[in-house]
Parts: C-alpha cells; structure tokens; sequence
C-alpha cells in the first residue's frame, strides 16, 4: 500500500512539473511578445516584411513560418519513403537477423548525431553538388536545408516505425499466410491497417523534430527574410532567424524575435494536435 503512495506521489509531482515548465514557457514567451504584438497587432503573423532599420521598425513573421513550413514539409516527403522501406526491410524482411540488428545500431547512431554535424556535411558535401547540378547558384537554399532536414529526420521515423510494425501479432501474419496471401499482400493488408496509427505517429514525431531544427538549417538554408520564391531560393525559417540575430537584438527586435518562438511553439502544438487527432480517427 505505501508502495502504491510512493508510486502515485511521484508520478504526480513529475505531471507536475511538466505543466509548471509548460506554463513557465508559455508565460515568458508570451510576456516578451507582448511589445510586439502591441506595435503591429496580428499583423506580424502575415506581414512579409523584416526591417530593422532605426526608425523605421518593421517586423513580419510571414516569412519565417513560410521557410519553416515549406522546409519541414519537403523534408518530410523525402524521409517517408526511405523510412517506411527500411523499417519494413528491418521489422519484416530481415526481422531478428544480423542485418537487421547492424540496420538498427546504425539508425541509432544516425539518430545521435549533433546537428551541426550534419549542417558541415551539408555546407561542404551537398552544397556543391547542387551548384555543380546548375540549381543554386551558391548552393544555399529551401531545397539544400530541406535534403539535410530530411536525412536527419529519416532515423527517428525508421526507429519508431520499426517498433510499431514489429508489435503487429504473428498470429495474423501467419493466419494471412495460410490462405495463400503473398509477402506484399500480407504487407499492406495485414501490417499496414494493424501499424498505420504507429507509422503515421512517427512520421508527425519526425516532423515536429523538422519544425524545431536550428544549426544545420541555418547554415544552409540562405538566410534571407523574405517569403521564398522556389524551393532553389534561399530563405529562413523561425528558429534560424532567431538563432541569427537574438545575440544582437534587443528593444522591439527582440520582442519580434520572442514573438516568432511564441508562433514557432503554436504551431508544433498545432502539428501535433492534428496528428492526435488523425491516429484517433485512424483507431
């Protein structure tokens, strides 16, 4: 019975604090928006324009949540395929063989590298293909940020996806099996229906972590305040605008810049929101 105490005391006060960080977040975001909002209303989240000129202070983050959006989105058209082939290819083809389980150690490692490790694989590597391709005349861009966004998101797809398809019960694979069904009807009538609500979970937990993403982006992505006109033209998204300019901003430059991480954490919350939503649907 203490034991049972213990355990609910704990898990209480860890619920907690999770909602007192929360609500500490939002809070000071928030408060540090509020000058900025004061000054350009909800226009800020639809004005396209960033100027910081003295007197002349004009703030939009319409911008920043394009590049965010349009970045974090095509990365992810580029990590579902590899990530849903590799889990099959891990969690069904090869499933408990050494291939699987090398596969694994090493998404696990893909997984743990820092993101400015990737961000110099990206400034020194892609960056040039994709001038030599004749895309970019620098290198720099959406498209470049996007490639580097989606190889980094590709390992925390595969890892929970192949979690989610291995769990699907042998017993309906085999009953499948026994009335004649192929590999790849057993595939996508038996695995996908039953992992579907897991599988889609990965990709949304894959793209939260695109949304957020800081250091490789800004080293690639052009750094330019302005709506992107192509995915080749180079841009900024919301993290990499305040990750640019928080160290020298202060005034109402700042509060602008607490403003787009106020937008930044809705519009995770959003993501996330709606994924909830669709695996509820999906159940």
């Amino acid at each position: 019975m203490n034991s049972d105490k213990l355990t609910k005391t704990v898990l209480f006060s860890s619920s907690l604090l999770v909602l007192i960080i929360s609500a500490g977040i939002v809070f000071s975001l928030t408060a540090g928006s509020i000058p900025a909002f004061k000054e350009f209303g909800l226009k800020f989240i639809v004005t396209n324009r960033w100027d910081p000129t003295e007197g002349h202070e004009v703030y939009g983050a319409l911008p920043f949540i394009a590049g965010t959006l349009i970045t974090s989105l095509v990365a992810l058209a580029i990590c579902i395929p590899f990530a849903f082939s590799t889990s099959l290819f891990v969690a069904e083809y090869f499933r408990n063989t050494r291939v699987s389980g090398l596969l694994s150690s090493l998404i696990d490692l893909l997984a743990g590298i820092p993101s400015i490790v990737y961000g110099l694989w990206g400034f020194y590597t892609l960056r040039p293909i994709i001038i030599n391709l004749g895309l970019s005349d620098q290198g720099f861009g959406i498209f470049t940020s996007a490639i580097i966004l989606g190889l980094m998101i590709i390992p925390y797809a595969t890892s929970m996806s192949t979690e989610i398809i291995a769990m699907v019960p042998e017993e309906l694979k085999e009953a499948a099996y026994s009335l004649g069904a192929t590999r790849l009807e057993v595939i996508f009538k038996v695995i996908i229906p039953n992992a579907r609500s897991g599988i889609i979970a990965s990709y949304i937990l894959a793209l939260g972590r695109a949304l957020g993403e800081t250091m490789a982006v800004t080293m690639l992505i052009g750094n330019s305040n302005r709506v992107p006109s192509g995915l080749f033209a180079p841009g900024n998204t919301m993290a990499s605008i305040i990750a640019n300019q928080f160290g020298e901003a202060s005034g109402l430059k700042l509060s602008a810049l607490i403003a787009t991480g106020l937008l930044l954490f809705a519009i995770t919350g959003i993501v996330n929101s709606i994924g909830k939503y669709i695996i509820r649907k999906l159940l």
